[in-house]
């Protein structure tokens, strides 16, 4: 009964940070309500046991997307005013999006099929990993995968077609001397995010996802001068992760029979590889993020 009615007030709580930010007529308020939505849509996951997801949310949804959000806020603030919009259009967003879920949800049977997961369980010991999220993401349907790391660059790509008018972040002495002391620890947590992701809720996302926070606090405070697009490491980190999907891809081709099928890793080498993949994707999510909440500051100006 407890659980239930700690359901009820999350749900509750959802829909009200939702609302709130959509109808907000301060964009601080709204990427502040924003981000508590990320935070609680987090614990929502957890709730419903899908862990993976969950940490995805809390470091992305919550974390480098409200850091990115201000980031806009700062460089908009710029801007000319624009013209509050009538409170009718979000209302009838929301009404609209409302019924697309509801409708979704009479679609959906009340006894789902377990065929999907007793195929994964089936096929997981030839997957190469024993947790069968990864399976399905590095192995079974990896073009998933590579289609997000495709999606996350060309993100990149349009951000960086945006002016890069954001001034130099001075570095607080305070946050500079926590910076050193708290990257290794990130970069500790991260890597065994990566490594547990084999066998436990983890993997590259959420690995990426945790490393980049480290990097966007070390960027702001002058601490990683070289992360820039302008130097080629920097670039073949961010294109990393798809030479590493492609190059695997077209290794195991080579290794498999003439009617294998892309991106399906040979069972004797398909842990190996794996781990290959989601390392490079790791380093290329974490740069990528960081060079889109971060962008290009512009040099300082010294004093006349």
């Amino acid at each position: 009964m407890a659980l239930l009615l700690f359901d009820l007030v999350l749900c509750a709580l959802l829909l009200l940070l939702a609302g709130a930010a959509m109808l907000s007529r301060s964009l601080t308020q709204a990427v502040t309500l924003f981000i508590a939505f990320g935070v609680m849509m987090a614990l929502a996951w957890a709730r419903l046991k899908a862990p993976d997801l969950a940490l995805a949310e809390a470091a992305i949804g919550a974390g480098l997307t409200g850091a990115l959000c201000f980031t806009a806020l700062v460089r908009y603030a710029k801007q000319p005013a624009y013209p509050q919009p009538a409170l009718w259009r979000p209302l009838t967003f929301i009404g609209l999006v409302t019924a697309l879920l509801l409708a979704s949800l009479s679609q959906i049977p009340l006894q789902p099929s377990s065929a999907i997961p007793a195929l994964v369980q089936q096929h997981l010991p030839q997957s190469g990993v024993s947790h069968p999220v990864t399976a399905v993401l590095l192995n079974f349907r990896a073009w998933d995968t590579l289609l997000e790391l495709l999606v996350l660059l060309l993100a990149l790509l349009g951000a960086r077609q945006a002016p890069g008018d954001l001034p130099r972040y001075r570095g607080w002495s305070l946050s500079i001397s926590w910076s050193r002391l708290l990257s290794p620890l990130l970069l500790l947590v991260s890597g065994y995010l990566l490594w547990r992701g084999a066998a436990a809720p983890g993997g590259a996302f959420q690995a990426g996802a945790l490393l980049a926070s480290g990097l966007v606090i070390l960027r702001l405070n002058q601490q990683l001068s070289w992360l820039s697009w302008r130097h080629f490491w920097v670039r073949m980190l961010v294109l990393g992760g798809l030479l590493a999907f492609v190059l695997a891809g077209a290794v195991s081709l080579l290794l498999q029979d003439l009617g294998a099928v892309w991106l399906s890793w040979p069972q004797s080498i398909a842990g190996a590889v794996i781990l290959i993949v989601e390392s490079f994707a790791t380093l290329a999510i974490a740069v990528t993020l960081t060079l889109l909440v971060v962008g290009e500051p512009k040099p300082e100006v010294a004093d006349a």
